[in-house]
This record gives C-alpha cells, sequence and structure tokens, in this order.
C-alpha cells in the first residue's frame, strides 16, 4: 500500500510541476494572440492564433522586419500587429509605393501589392520605432497615429499555430 502512495504522491509533484512550468512559460516567454484584421496580409490572415515571444523584447531592441504584437499608443486597453520597418535614428519616407530607409529603398517581398499613399521624412528617436502593415492599404498604422514607443512592444512574432494548414513561421 505505501508503494501506490508514494507513486501516486510523486506523479501528483510531476504533474504539479508540469502546471507551474507551463504557466511561467505562458506569462513570461509565450503569449498567444489571435490575428482580428486584415492589416498583416498575406503574412499573417484575419483568425490565424498565433504565438509572440515575450522574453526576447526584454532584453533585445526590435529589429526591421520583425513582426510585433504591441499595445496601441491610442488606447493601450488593445493590441495590434504589424512590421518594423524604421529603427531609432533613421530616416523613413513612403514614395511611390516604396518605404525608404536613409533615402535607400526598403526590399519588402512580403508586401501586398497595392497603392498607398506617400508619407514625408520623418526621423525617428530613441526609443520608438516606426511600423507598417504588410498591408498598407488595410493598415492603421505609423502613418496614422505616429511612431510606437517601444515600451509598447508586448513581443516579437514567433509562430503561428492555428489553422493547422498555416502551422509554421511567417516572414
Amino acid at each position: 500500500m505505501r508503494l501506490k502512495s508514494a507513486r501516486s504522491k510523486v506523479w501528483i509533484g510531476v504533474l504539479a510541476g508540469v502546471i507551474v512550468l507551463a504557466g511561467l512559460l505562458r506569462w513570461f516567454v509565450w503569449q498567444p494572440y489571435q490575428i482580428s484584421s486584415t492589416s498583416m496580409e498575406p503574412a499573417l490572415l484575419s483568425g490565424d492564433r498565433v504565438l509572440i515571444n515575450q522574453f526576447t523584447m526584454r532584453f533585445w531592441a526590435p529589429s526591421r522586419g520583425d513582426i510585433v504584437v504591441f499595445a496601441y499608443p491610442l488606447d493601450p486597453r488593445h493590441t495590434f500587429v504589424k512590421r518594423v520597418i524604421a529603427l531609432p535614428g533613421e530616416s523613413v519616407e513612403l514614395r511611390d509605393n516604396q518605404a525608404l530607409i536613409n533615402g535607400r529603398v526598403l526590399q519588402e517581398p512580403y508586401l501586398k501589392p497595392g497603392d498607398y499613399p506617400p508619407f514625408p521624412p520623418e526621423t525617428v528617436p530613441e526609443d520608438k520605432v516606426f511600423v507598417l502593415g504588410d498591408n498598407r492599404q488595410e493598415s492603421s498604422d505609423s502613418r496614422e497615429w505616429g511612431l510606437l514607443p517601444r515600451d509598447h512592444i508586448l513581443g516579437k512574432y514567433a509562430l503561428t499555430y492555428y489553422p493547422f494548414s498555416r502551422w509554421g513561421i511567417s516572414q
């Protein structure tokens, strides 16, 4: 009888440890989100369920091309997902359906084709980034509400986990 009781205690301890570890990973490393707009098509579709990595953004600055989830600057109760286009100290401009960083055309193979309005040159200050949706015609982004404070970034896109047909890492 004691042997069964000891095994039960071990399994309960293992199960409790797994639950605690999963909770820690969920709160400090991985955060699930559901994409609720078409602003990041074709990389991310409305309805996609994604994981973001919260841990990396605590220690590393975002890089150009990173897809980030952030608290919307005009109402932090809402979250948005966009792509980082320009970094602190860089000049960004949108002209002829192209993004220019410090006067050079940014290659954007992920961009949904179409026309979008120009944006005059602006220099990105420290602790901010310029973000845009990949579907520029359907995106509320830095062109509309300004530069994104870095401390609003909640995490970096890691992977799409649902629907299963879209499982994987987007660019």
